[in-house]
């Protein structure tokens, strides 16, 4: 006899003790109803225990034959066309005849019914509405150098900050002239 499939997973957690106390309860109850989750669980159970009491040795040194096998599977596995996976997927699980007809049939009666519904190639494409004018956009204003308009731009983001000293490192400099330390000291000694 099969497991209810709904519980397999579920019954493999319970061998290993890791489900909450509402789940372990209420499996418990359904192990009791049902031999054959108690076989399986008895099953899991076991191997549960064998492989908590293999002791494992962490001086475990596998052979280069070994890492070349695998190397080699996980490529096989990974060049393998999604086709070639499906089919082996429905191989696997056996699809039944009584489920497959039945959906190969729907699908045909879909594309049927859907068929006539199908754009036509040669029709003229749609209309397109015509587009309205969009109204253009008054530019943004020159913000004043304020320590407040710094720190706004320097708030929304660092691009903003620099763009906006960009702007007014550009502007017109300031007729005055510029005095540094040393163009100070060249001055004085000239005087």
């Amino acid at each position: 006899m099969k497991p209810c499939s709904k519980n397999q997973k579920l019954i493999a957690l319970l061998a290993m003790d890791t489900l909450s106390d509402p789940q372990r309860r209420k499996l418990r109850s359904h192990l009791q109803t049902c031999p054959a989750c108690r076989n399986y669980f008895e099953e899991i159970a076991a191997v549960a225990k064998r492989l908590a009491a293999v002791e494992i040795s962490p001086d475990i040194q596998t052979s280069e034959s070994f890492h070349r096998r695998i190397v080699r599977a996980l490529e096989a596995q990974a060049s393998r066309s999604p086709w070639a996976t499906l089919a082996e997927y429905f191989g696997t699980t056996r699809l039944s005849w009584r489920v497959a007809i039945p959906v190969v049939a729907g699908i045909a009666l879909a594309f049927l019914v859907f068929w006539p519904f199908r754009q036509d190639s040669n029709a003229p494409p749609p209309v397109q509405p015509l587009a309205h004018a969009v109204p253009k956009l008054k530019p943004k204003p020159e913000l004043p150098p304020t320590l407040s308009n710094y720190q706004t731009a320097a708030n929304r983001s660092p691009e903003a900050l620099d763009e906006l000293l960009a702007k007014q490192a550009a502007r017109n400099p300031s007729p005055a002239p510029i005095y540094t330390a040393s163009t100070r000291s060249g001055l004085d000694a000239a005087d």
